[in-house]
């Protein structure tokens, strides 16, 4: 039921904003990141679950754990990339958005790049 208190917390935090806007914006904004931070923190343990989860398959698979580190480090970029990139966009600033998306994608590709340069290599050995 988490869902109900994120979407019920979604639709205060909006009303809020919305009220607020017109008398306080640096207000508004303030009630803005706080409902975005407490959203995250509602789902912190699911995705230490879900973590935990893949962690345990991976090492009974045999899997290097450095490689599954770097994939779930990606995906947690990608997360807090988006959400610092709406909070400027809720604050009206666009082009800041797109440059933390930018740097984000950036950051991303230059961790993968063990990664790929590894499914390469599997790749030619398989290449007679």
């Amino acid at each position: 039921m988490e869902i109900v208190q994120v979407v019920g917390l979604g639709l205060i935090a909006t009303l809020l904003v919305v009220i607020l806007r017109e008398y306080r914006p640096e207000l508004a904004m303030q009630v803005s990141l706080v409902a975005g931070l407490i959203v995250m923190l509602l789902v912190v343990n699911r995705i230490a679950g879900a973590v935990q989860v893949i962690t345990e398959t991976a090492v009974g698979a045999g899997i290097n754990l450095v490689y599954l580190q770097t994939l779930l480090r990606i995906i947690g970029i990608a997360y807090l990339a988006e959400f610092g990139a709406q909070a400027c966009r809720d604050a009206g600033e666009g082009s800041i958005a797109s440059r933390v998306e930018l740097a984000a994608k950036v950051i991303i590709l230059v961790m993968a790049v063990p990664i790929i340069v590894e499914i390469m290599e599997s790749i030619l050995r398989l290449i007679p």
